[in-house]
């Protein structure tokens, strides 16, 4: 082809037929343009093809990924409203101390000692530079501001571990609970909530106290009150932002959902 081409701006040439040439040559830019142009645009399709399949194992992933946090972080939010429940209901006996049993007070008390922690999987879309492949302005935005909307919920939560470790776990020592605590816990087999495998039951014999529990006596105790009290705040303030966020989550999938499918 570049050979006739050639013999054509040849012919033009030596029959002294300027104006021709030139009209000849400029066709032929022409077409040499197109034919770039052409060309490029096949390679952008190609390009966007490629980018729509990676786009797609990103969501993919995304789905996949955000599932398991709405499943953890609603997880956390019951254990926070078991807080709740078992914390009013401590309250509740100090408020009416009378007909108490040892047995009622450890159960609750059990709660009180959990720590609920979000720890959400962590996906590196922003740092790999691929965010850009996610077509979906609303879903990218989310994406882009995730990280942040977890501190909201886990700047609470350290609160609450920081005041736990230091408060309720030092009260639970001193006043002589921890052994019937944690041997009401594993006495009959026990799973905890957040346990990677519900399947397993562990029993573990600890045994009984040996030391006498004056129940009136901790219910009388202010400290008990205090921590009651304060579980209560802390679980509730961590609810709070843990449902905003499992609404976003929700709002996510639903993007994402809304993206694979089109």
């Amino acid at each position: 082809m570049i050979k006739f081409f050639r013999k054509i701006r040849y012919n033009l040439m030596s029959e002294n037929k300027t104006g021709k040439y030139l009209k000849y040559a400029i066709g032929e830019i022409i077409l040499v343009v197109i034919g770039i142009l052409i060309a490029l645009q096949i390679n952008n399709w190609n390009n966007h093809q490629k980018d729509l399949v990676k786009e797609q194992k990103i969501l993919l992933q995304l789905k996949e990924e955000y599932t398991k946090n709405l499943a953890q972080l609603q997880q956390k939010i019951t254990m926070r409203n078991n807080i709740i429940t078992a914390s009013s209901k401590v309250l509740s006996y100090i408020d009416n101390p009378i007909n108490v049993s040892k047995d009622s007070l450890l159960y609750h008390l059990n709660f009180i000692g959990t720590d609920p922690t979000f720890d959400p999987i962590k996906n590196d879309l922003i740092e790999s530079g691929n965010l850009h492949l996610i077509n979906n302005e609303s879903l990218k935005q989310r994406l882009s501001n995730w990280t942040s909307d977890v501190y909201q919920v886990q700047e609470n939560e350290l609160e609450w571990q920081k005041f736990r470790t230091e408060v309720v776990m030092p009260f639970m020592v001193s006043n002589g609970l921890a052994r019937d605590l944690s041997n009401n816990i594993w006495k009959d087999g026990y799973t905890p909530i957040h346990a990677l495998n519900q399947k397993i039951n562990l029993k573990t014999k600890i045994g009984s106290s040996k030391h006498s529990l004056a129940i009136e006596e901790i219910l009388n105790n202010v400290e008990l009150e205090g921590l009651a009290a304060m579980a209560i705040t802390w679980s509730n303030i961590a609810n709070i932002q843990s449902l905003a966020l499992q609404e976003n989550i929700i709002e996510i999938i639903a993007l994402i959902n809304k993206e694979i499918e089109r």
